[in-house]
């Protein structure tokens, strides 16, 4: 890959390489700390906001689970190999669980919030899982990338597996809905999918071909909102399956991670743009560059703490957008 391509999810199943764009104007903020992650080689993947107070991530590369506290104090835990985990939430039993793309036998894990891990075994062989969330029924979903459906597992660990009518879909981010129902992306489907806990889904097709949709999450509007990577745009859907996309102003920014911030916009992780955006609920972007460049910033979520919180893949941290406090500006730049 060259030198500013990502490290994307799966690499082991996916080879992509994307440049970076041309930057527009942005605003250096003052807001955004990093911590550094111990060891080496860790990756962290994706993060969760923890029933104890505490970010959680899951690392690929080190297969680890972890926590990091408000103050920047980071925990690890070691996954039983193989380990390959890429998404991460918090249950509604007060654990988290996580997924595990290992292979052959891909697996959804559970961690108490002392590190004590429990892994399930998927039945489809190769499945993949990514994305994963806490579902109103009081069970966990997940997308399995390669088994191309929509998992369901109990806190229990039964886990039941409902096909996508599209073949070869590629789903990644899922989220609950404002609906009742689950939500989820199709990569390479280029749709948007609609699954009911009993297991019917409906699929909504993207206005911008090969968008390659990455992480929904629900909006303070009602309505879920996705990034499009490829396209490089945000986009929503509502719950009637109408959507709109607003234009990223860095072109080539690759949008991945999105989450719904305290203060009523959607935050996301620009993978190769090296920023943070914020979107209002009608369209208006702002970016924030992270100070540490090639970053990879990947997953984000809203933290206990009402910051808002993302993984850094290539630069081995953990980064935080103080949103709860007043955005300063120190100066705006072109690149």
């Amino acid at each position: 890959m060259p030198s500013s391509a990502r490290s994307h999810p799966l690499a082991g199943y996916l080879a992509i390489a994307l440049g970076l764009g041309s930057v527009w104007p942005s605003a250096k903020a003052t807001n955004i700390t990093e911590y550094p992650i111990p060891g080496p080689a860790v990756g962290p993947e994706a993060v969760a906001s923890g029933p104890d107070g505490n970010v959680w991530f899951v690392a690929d590369t080190s297969g680890t689970i972890g926590n990091i506290t408000p103050a920047g104090v980071v925990t690890e835990f070691s996954i039983p190999t193989p380990a390959f985990p890429q998404g991460i939430t918090s249950g509604p039993d007060g654990n988290l669980w996580f997924t595990d793309a290992s292979r052959p036998n891909s697996n959804i894990g559970k961690s108490t919030v002392g590190g004590t891990i429990t892994k399930y075994s998927i039945a489809t062989t190769n499945s993949a899982p990514v994305g994963i969330t806490s579902g109103p029924d009081g069970n966990l979903w997940f997308t399995e990338f390669r088994g191309n459906q929509i998992g369901k597992i109990t806190t229990s660990g039964v886990i039941t597996e409902y096909p996508i009518p599209t073949i070869g879909s590629e789903p990644l981010g899922i989220t609950g809905g404002p609906d009742g129902n689950l939500w989820f992306v199709e990569a390479t489907g280029n749709k948007i999918g609609r699954i009911t806990t009993n297991g019917t889904i409906a699929e909504f097709s993207i206005p911008s071909i090969g968008s390659r949709p990455f992480a929904i999450t629900n909006g303070a509007d009602g309505n879920l909102w996705f990034t499009e990577e490829f396209a490089n745009k945000i986009a929503k859907i509502t719950t009637g399956g109408v959507i709109t996309e607003y234009l990223i102003t860095t072109s080539g920014s690759s949008p991945l991670g999105i989450t719904s911030g305290t203060d009523g916009n959607l935050w996301f992780a620009e993978s190769s743009g090296n920023q943070i955006g914020k979107i209002t609920t009608t369209g208006m972007v702002t970016e924030y560059p992270i100070p540490t460049s090639a970053s990879g910033s990947e997953a984000i979520v809203t933290g206990p703490d009402g910051n808002v919180w993302f993984a850094e893949d290539n630069a081995n941290k953990i980064g935080t957008f103080a949103t709860t406090l007043p955005v300063t500006l120190q100066s705006f730049t072109v690149d």
